[in-house]
């Protein structure tokens, strides 16, 4: 953790927060080691940046002395489409997506997605901010991102994905994509990302015809939740 988020519920009028969320109370105790009169990092979700001082601190809650003073890190100008990923790895492409500066997330299915992917408690509503939040706090970010779901690929695909691209540089990630991937952008793009194995050629057939086009980053085969990071380490 390298910010304390803090909600707006916390905050009083007067500028202190209290917190009694027991991970974030455990954090700032037992991690940060953090004691009465300590400055610490914090930022106002969706606000700015700025230091808290300790005022008290107990295992069940903290008291903080909270001032804003400056924005959060630029975010990166990209859409992430994701084809749904096994539950596990959910979660960590959304922290490090999200410490990395991505603010809009599009969850697809794909035809190796498992089924039972999509009925796992990891994509509630609850689940998925805890991971939001977590990349934030890795980042030293606020901005929470926006994440949205769709279960059909090809409704998806012909009916919503040109409008996405429109204006952006539309980039699909392929193993098997002729061209190389482009480094060091500054544009608005959108990403896309297959499943563990990667879309069928059908997939990346209609996704071309959309408009996506396909390249690699080597010849080595990543799992997601590293690609995820790899590209976009070499797109920004």
């Amino acid at each position: 953790m390298n910010l304390v988020i803090i909600y707006k519920g916390e905050l009083t009028e007067d500028g202190i927060a209290v917190i009694c969320d027991p991970r974030r109370v455990a954090h700032m105790r037992d991690v940060l080691r953090a004691l009465s009169g300590d400055q610490i990092k914090v930022g106002l979700l969706n606000g700015r940046i700025g230091a808290g001082k300790i005022l008290s601190s107990t295992p069940e809650k903290v008291s903080l002395k909270v001032e804003f003073s400056s924005e959060p890190p630029p975010i990166l100008p990209v859409t992430l489409i994701l084809a749904l990923p096994r539950p596990k790895t959910y979660g960590k492409i959304l922290q490090a997506a999200t410490a990395m500066g991505v603010k809009k997330f599009i969850v697809i299915n794909s035809w190796k997605v498992d089924k039972s992917y999509w009925d796992s408690p990891v994509l509630s509503e609850e689940e998925t901010l805890e991971q939001f939040i977590l990349g934030l706090e890795q980042g030293g970010d606020t901005a929470l991102p926006e994440i949205s779901f769709r279960r059909r690929f090809k409704p998806f695909v012909e009916d919503e994905l040109p409008e996405i691209i429109k204006g952006r540089l539309p980039l699909l990630a392929h193993p098997s994509a002729a061209c190389d991937c482009p480094r060091n952008l500054t544009e608005p793009l959108v990403l896309c990302i297959g499943p563990e194995g990667g879309f069928t050629e059908y997939e990346v057939t209609l996704l071309e015809k959309c408009g996506m086009q396909p390249v690699n980053i080597g010849a080595r085969i990543l799992r997601t939740e590293f690609a995820v990071c790899a590209i976009l380490g070499r797109l920004f």
